[in-house]
């Protein structure tokens, strides 16, 4: 396969028989086989069931291994035959199964003849189909010619990149232009997969949800939002849902090509097992609305999924369902409509010379510096630090016109000019990485620590640059002190928790992109008397204040999803 013009996978030549093929201990290491019990409820949402015309249709199996899944799928087509009265070879293209390793494909045929026999079929018609069925083949790579299927349904193998020859990974990335940086094979999965589908087609897989967040997924996950609807997921990370303990992260996902409709999302604990897959299937297929939560799993039913390449949020399904409902009704906090702007700190590239509490420069040179220390009471407290500034409203200043900054620099020469962006603009070697904003300093502005177990907005009134570890906010329209309480809140933070990256000990990263995906309410839309209140409870500092206040603001009516004190 290769790149059409219009971005789209096409076949590629008959050379890829040359290719190194992956070491087999390496599939064998990636073989991580699915317990019965989680093939069945995945059939089950992905339509694949006895009940329909299972022979008219068409089902992939894209690496069956010993057949977790083949298996329960013949079971269900034979049936599916039995009970229209019609012979099992009418079922001949009705599925296809590949595998890398002859051992594989010899087991899974095995295995579909021990069904097919098992249920009364003639030995002559068993191994026929069997051998019809699985097919030793890369399914990344095979010509796909004019595939449109019904179902794509299995477990994608786990192979790590390392173990992939680099001729054979750039045959994948050519054939899966969604397969960027580090993406695992599993990606390509995915896009085949998806790609295969006919209008209505349905992909189910159990697969490691890193994906749905991680930066290498964008390209996937964009192709999803464009074309496909997300119907359900659901994170299985604590179930015991392979054949043998393995840190995979899995999820369950249901993907339609199709229009995206209602999204059902649920989360799973050790506790659950095949007799609460069956009640979360009733609770699927009976189109419940109301949310379900025990100790063994939670789920809802959102209005519709998440869009565009972003990563998809994540929690408890009563977290999303609320974070998708205030998606709906709220514009975002960065909003030209209100002149309001998230933004970073100067990043200078070497702090050691640029920061500092005294140096000896033109005092004009000496920019006050806001650090996160500054911030840790809830107010801003100086610390003292400067920022020595070669830049001013013009760009980088002439160092002839400041010989006292000169001397600092020239005293300082070769940690500077050892810098990558040093060596890309020589002869501005002494600037910082980023641009001092003249206009920034005198604004008033909420900052934001990059770290913290909280959300933690502190105003500061003007006159102080960021750092580049404190992210800021600042804004045409909103009084701070009304928008600080909003961002104090457990909703606001329940944005950047279903969205950043968590660090060890439940630390959040409170970043430009994640604080960016705040919804907000205009600031006209709030009543003078929450104003106040949320005006004073920044002030307080009172979390279960602005909560309270932000709950009320916003219509959330059941606080369950939200943790504050």
């Amino acid at each position: 396969m290769s790149i059409s013009a219009r971005g789209e996978a096409v076949p590629l030549d008959s050379g890829m028989a040359a290719l190194a093929p992956i070491p087999a201990e390496a599939v064998e290491h990636g073989e991580v086989f699915t317990r019965r019990w989680i093939v069945e409820l995945i059939l089950d949402l992905a339509g694949y069931t006895a009940d329909r015309d299972l022979a008219n249709l068409v089902a992939v199996e894209p690496a069956c291994g010993a057949g977790a899944f083949l298996g329960p799928m013949v079971e269900r087509l034979s049936k599916s035959c039995r009970l229209r009265g019609r012979c099992v070879t009418d079922a001949g293209a009705a599925l296809r199964a590949f595998d890398l390793l002859p051992r594989n494909v010899e087991d899974s045929r095995r295995l579909v003849e021990k069904v097919l026999l098992g249920d009364g079929w003639s030995a002559e018609d068993a191994a026929a189909l069997a051998a019809g069925w699985v097919q030793e083949g890369d399914y990344l790579l095979r010509d796909r010619g004019n595939d449109a299927v019904d179902f794509v349904l299995g477990n994608p193998p786990y192979v790590r990149l390392e173990d992939v020859p680099v001729d054979r990974m750039a045959a994948y990335r050519a054939a899966c232009p969604t397969m960027v940086g580090r993406s695992d094979i599993y990606v390509g999965f995915y896009e085949v997969g998806l790609r295969s589908l006919k209008v209505g087609g349905v992909l189910g897989f159990i697969c490691a949800d890193r994906w749905m967040r991680n930066q290498y997924g964008r390209h996937l996950r964009e192709l999803i939002a464009a074309h496909y609807s997300v119907d359900g997921t659901i994170i299985m990370h604590d179930v015991d849902a392979f054949d043998e303990q393995v840190s995979a992260y899995p999820a369950i996902s249901i993907v339609r090509r199709g229009q995206q409709g209602p999204a059902v999302v649920a989360d799973t604990t050790r506790a659950f097992g095949p007799t609460d897959a069956t009640a979360l299937l009733t609770w699927i297929q009976q189109q419940e609305t109301q949310s379900v939560s025990n100790d063994r799993f939670e789920v809802s039913r959102l209005p519709h999924w998440f869009e565009g390449s972003e990563s998809w949020p994540s929690g408890s399904p009563a977290t999303l369902a609320m974070i998708e409902d205030l998606n709906d009704r709220f514009p975002l906090l960065e909003d030209p409509a209100t002149g309001t702007r998230v933004g970073i700190g100067i990043a200078t590239g070497a702090d050691a010379v640029f920061v500092t509490t005294a140096a000896d420069v033109e005092p004009d040179r000496l920019l006050p510096l806001s650090m996160v220390r500054d911030t840790v009471s809830g107010t801003v407290s100086w610390s003292g630090h400067y920022l020595v500034n070669p830049w001013d409203a013009g760009g980088v200043v002439d160092l002839d016109t400041y010989p006292r900054l000169r001397a600092y620099f020239d005293e300082h020469g070769d940690a500077l000019r050892k810098r990558h962006i040093a060596q890309k603009r020589p002869a501005n070697w002494y600037r910082t990485i980023d641009k001092v904003d003249p206009s920034l300093t005198a604004r008033p502005k909420l900052l934001f620590p990059d770290m913290k177990t909280q959300i933690h907005p502190v105003l500061e009134g003007g006159g102080l640059y960021p750092h580049h570890n404190l992210y800021y906010i600042v804004s045409d329209e909103w009084d701070l002190q009304v928008l600080g309480g909003l961002l104090l809140s457990a909703v606001a933070e329940a944005f950047v928790a279903a969205y950043a990256v968590k660090m060890r000990g439940g630390t959040l990263r409170f970043q430009a992109q994640y604080l960016r995906r705040i919804r907000v309410p205009r600031p006209d839309m709030i009543s003078a008397k929450d104003r106040v209140a949320l005006a004073d409870a920044f002030d307080r500092r009172n979390r279960r204040a602005a909560t309270e206040a932000a709950l009320r603001i916003y219509g959330i009516g059941d606080p369950g999803a939200l943790t504050y004190g």
